[in-house]
Protein backbone atom coordinates (compact mmCIF):
# COMPACT_ATOMS: atom_id res chain seq x y z
CA UNK A 1 0.00 0.00 0.00
CA UNK A 2 1.50 3.19 -1.03
CA UNK A 3 1.90 6.45 1.17
CA UNK A 4 0.31 9.52 0.41
CA UNK A 5 3.24 12.32 0.51
CA UNK A 6 1.93 15.75 2.04
CA UNK A 7 1.28 18.69 -0.40
CA UNK A 8 3.21 21.26 0.46
CA UNK A 9 0.66 24.85 0.57
CA UNK A 10 0.86 26.84 -3.07
CA UNK A 11 2.64 30.14 -2.61
CA UNK A 12 -0.19 33.14 -3.26
CA UNK A 13 2.30 35.71 -3.12
CA UNK A 14 6.02 35.24 -4.72
CA UNK A 15 8.65 37.57 -4.42
CA UNK A 16 12.10 36.84 -5.87
CA UNK A 17 15.07 38.91 -5.83
CA UNK A 18 13.24 42.16 -5.75
CA UNK A 19 14.92 45.45 -5.94
CA UNK A 20 13.51 48.75 -6.46
CA UNK A 21 15.81 52.08 -6.82
CA UNK A 22 14.69 56.31 -7.72
CA UNK A 23 17.89 56.89 -8.91
CA UNK A 24 20.81 56.20 -7.58
CA UNK A 25 18.82 55.66 -4.58
CA UNK A 26 17.99 51.98 -3.77
CA UNK A 27 15.33 51.58 -1.50
CA UNK A 28 15.59 47.68 -1.20
CA UNK A 29 17.45 45.04 -2.67
CA UNK A 30 17.82 41.32 -3.10
CA UNK A 31 13.75 40.77 -1.16
CA UNK A 32 12.28 36.80 -1.95
CA UNK A 33 9.63 36.03 0.31
CA UNK A 34 6.20 34.28 -0.24
CA UNK A 35 3.00 34.88 1.40
CA UNK A 36 0.40 32.03 1.46
CA UNK A 37 -3.42 31.64 1.56
CA UNK A 38 -4.69 32.24 5.56
CA UNK A 39 -1.43 33.79 6.66
CA UNK A 40 -0.65 37.41 7.07
CA UNK A 41 3.18 38.94 6.05
CA UNK A 42 3.79 42.07 8.81
CA UNK A 43 6.22 44.71 6.92
CA UNK A 44 8.20 46.75 9.83
CA UNK A 45 10.40 49.49 9.51
CA UNK A 46 11.38 53.57 9.97
CA UNK A 47 9.67 56.04 7.62
CA UNK A 48 11.65 55.83 4.70
CA UNK A 49 12.59 52.19 4.61
CA UNK A 50 10.96 51.13 1.58
CA UNK A 51 7.44 49.78 3.09
CA UNK A 52 5.18 51.48 1.38
CA UNK A 53 7.04 50.70 -2.21
CA UNK A 54 7.24 47.52 -1.56
CA UNK A 55 3.82 47.25 -1.02
CA UNK A 56 2.78 49.08 -4.25
CA UNK A 57 5.15 47.06 -5.98
CA UNK A 58 2.89 43.86 -5.08
CA UNK A 59 -0.09 45.49 -6.61
CA UNK A 60 1.31 46.39 -9.89
CA UNK A 61 3.76 48.96 -9.81
CA UNK A 62 7.16 47.73 -11.72
CA UNK A 63 10.23 47.38 -9.72
CA UNK A 64 13.94 48.14 -10.81
CA UNK A 65 14.57 44.55 -10.81
CA UNK A 66 13.27 41.00 -9.74
CA UNK A 67 9.67 39.02 -9.95
CA UNK A 68 6.62 39.60 -8.23
CA UNK A 69 4.25 36.64 -8.90
CA UNK A 70 0.32 36.07 -7.82
CA UNK A 71 -1.20 32.60 -8.45
CA UNK A 72 1.52 31.66 -10.08
CA UNK A 73 1.47 34.47 -12.42
CA UNK A 74 3.62 37.86 -12.72
CA UNK A 75 1.66 40.59 -11.24
CA UNK A 76 0.36 42.67 -14.02
CA UNK A 77 -2.54 45.25 -12.92
CA UNK A 78 -4.38 45.63 -16.06
CA UNK A 79 -5.59 41.88 -15.57
CA UNK A 80 -8.68 41.70 -15.02
CA UNK A 81 -8.52 38.64 -12.80
CA UNK A 82 -6.06 40.29 -10.41
CA UNK A 83 -7.80 43.46 -10.02
CA UNK A 84 -10.75 40.83 -9.31
CA UNK A 85 -8.63 39.31 -6.66
CA UNK A 86 -6.45 42.17 -4.76
CA UNK A 87 -7.89 44.75 -2.66
CA UNK A 88 -5.76 47.59 -1.31
CA UNK A 89 -5.94 50.41 1.16
CA UNK A 90 -2.88 52.48 0.18
CA UNK A 91 -2.67 55.82 1.92
CA UNK A 92 -5.47 58.03 1.99
CA UNK A 93 -7.90 57.39 -0.58
CA UNK A 94 -9.42 60.15 -3.30
CA UNK A 95 -13.05 60.41 -2.95
CA UNK A 96 -15.84 61.66 -5.52
CA UNK A 97 -17.09 64.78 -3.91
CA UNK A 98 -20.98 63.94 -5.15
CA UNK A 99 -21.60 60.89 -3.92
CA UNK A 100 -21.92 59.59 -0.42
CA UNK A 101 -20.80 57.47 1.79
CA UNK A 102 -23.12 54.59 1.23
CA UNK A 103 -23.33 55.43 -2.71
CA UNK A 104 -19.29 55.04 -2.61
CA UNK A 105 -20.09 51.38 -1.33
CA UNK A 106 -22.88 50.76 -3.46
CA UNK A 107 -21.35 51.37 -6.58
CA UNK A 108 -18.38 49.00 -5.63
CA UNK A 109 -20.02 46.68 -4.64
CA UNK A 110 -22.36 46.24 -7.75
CA UNK A 111 -19.27 46.16 -9.82
CA UNK A 112 -17.43 43.46 -8.18
CA UNK A 113 -21.03 41.47 -8.20
CA UNK A 114 -22.34 41.40 -4.60
CA UNK A 115 -25.64 41.92 -3.77
CA UNK A 116 -26.53 45.56 -3.35
CA UNK A 117 -27.41 45.02 0.55
CA UNK A 118 -23.33 44.36 0.80
CA UNK A 119 -22.85 47.92 0.89
CA UNK A 120 -25.21 48.41 4.25
CA UNK A 121 -23.76 45.36 5.60
CA UNK A 122 -20.37 46.31 5.87
CA UNK A 123 -21.44 50.07 6.78
CA UNK A 124 -22.62 48.60 9.74
CA UNK A 125 -18.98 46.57 10.61
CA UNK A 126 -17.44 49.25 10.41
CA UNK A 127 -19.38 51.68 12.29
CA UNK A 128 -20.09 54.26 10.01
CA UNK A 129 -23.37 53.84 9.28
CA UNK A 130 -24.38 56.85 10.58
CA UNK A 131 -22.73 58.88 8.30
CA UNK A 132 -23.91 57.20 5.25
CA UNK A 133 -25.80 59.84 3.48
CA UNK A 134 -23.03 62.43 4.17
CA UNK A 135 -20.42 62.99 1.51
CA UNK A 136 -16.77 62.03 2.00
CA UNK A 137 -15.88 65.38 2.66
CA UNK A 138 -18.21 65.70 5.76
CA UNK A 139 -16.28 62.86 8.04
CA UNK A 140 -13.77 62.99 10.19
CA UNK A 141 -10.16 61.14 9.38
CA UNK A 142 -11.01 58.28 11.91
CA UNK A 143 -14.28 58.10 9.58
CA UNK A 144 -12.47 58.67 6.62
CA UNK A 145 -10.08 55.44 7.47
CA UNK A 146 -12.96 53.49 8.13
CA UNK A 147 -14.54 54.52 5.01
CA UNK A 148 -11.40 53.44 2.93
CA UNK A 149 -11.28 49.75 4.88
CA UNK A 150 -14.70 49.86 3.97
CA UNK A 151 -13.88 50.05 -0.09
CA UNK A 152 -11.70 47.12 0.31
CA UNK A 153 -14.70 44.95 2.62
CA UNK A 154 -17.14 45.90 0.47
CA UNK A 155 -15.61 43.43 -2.44
CA UNK A 156 -14.45 39.85 -2.10
CA UNK A 157 -10.57 39.40 -2.27
CA UNK A 158 -7.96 36.66 -2.01
CA UNK A 159 -5.18 38.86 -0.94
CA UNK A 160 -5.73 42.52 1.08
CA UNK A 161 -2.73 45.03 0.72
CA UNK A 162 -2.68 47.59 3.95
CA UNK A 163 -0.77 50.34 4.06
CA UNK A 164 -0.73 51.14 8.47
CA UNK A 165 -4.43 50.55 8.32
CA UNK A 166 -4.19 51.56 11.64
CA UNK A 167 -3.72 55.02 10.66
CA UNK A 168 -6.65 57.41 12.79
CA UNK A 169 -8.74 55.06 14.31
CA UNK A 170 -9.52 55.15 18.10
CA UNK A 171 -9.00 52.31 20.71
CA UNK A 172 -12.43 50.44 19.49
CA UNK A 173 -11.66 51.05 16.11
CA UNK A 174 -8.22 49.38 16.74
CA UNK A 175 -9.38 45.86 18.29
CA UNK A 176 -12.39 45.70 15.64
CA UNK A 177 -9.61 45.85 12.60
CA UNK A 178 -7.62 43.24 14.42
CA UNK A 179 -10.84 41.07 14.96
CA UNK A 180 -12.00 41.67 11.31
CA UNK A 181 -8.64 40.80 9.64
CA UNK A 182 -8.31 37.63 11.75
CA UNK A 183 -11.31 36.44 10.64
CA UNK A 184 -10.52 37.33 6.75
CA UNK A 185 -7.55 34.93 7.44
CA UNK A 186 -9.75 31.64 8.79
CA UNK A 187 -11.82 32.65 5.06
CA UNK A 188 -8.39 32.19 3.70
CA UNK A 189 -7.44 35.53 2.74
CA UNK A 190 -3.65 36.00 2.36
CA UNK A 191 -2.44 39.93 4.00
CA UNK A 192 0.56 41.48 3.77
CA UNK A 193 0.73 44.75 5.92
CA UNK A 194 2.30 47.61 6.90
CA UNK A 195 2.04 48.56 11.02
CA UNK A 196 3.80 50.68 13.10
CA UNK A 197 0.84 49.63 15.92
CA UNK A 198 2.59 46.36 17.60
CA UNK A 199 -0.57 45.24 18.99
CA UNK A 200 -1.81 45.14 15.57
CA UNK A 201 0.97 43.23 14.45
CA UNK A 202 0.55 40.73 17.13
CA UNK A 203 -2.92 40.01 17.00
CA UNK A 204 -2.50 39.50 13.19
CA UNK A 205 0.63 38.76 11.74
CA UNK A 206 2.47 35.46 11.03
CA UNK A 207 5.47 36.28 8.95
CA UNK A 208 7.16 39.29 9.91
CA UNK A 209 9.89 41.12 7.34
CA UNK A 210 12.37 43.77 8.43
CA UNK A 211 12.90 46.52 6.15
CA UNK A 212 15.68 49.16 6.66
CA UNK A 213 17.56 46.81 9.14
Amino acid sequence: MSRKSKKTPTSLVSVTDLEHAYGHRVVFDHLSFHVRAGRCLVLRGPNGSGKTTLLRCLVGERPTSGTVTFDGRRVDESDPRFRADVATVLGDLDFFPDLTVLEHLDLLARAHGQAPEQADEVLEAVGISDVRDQFPGTLSSGQRQRLALATAFVRPYRLLVLDEPEQRLDTDGQAWLAQRLAADKRAGAAIVMATHDPDLAAAVGDDVLELGA
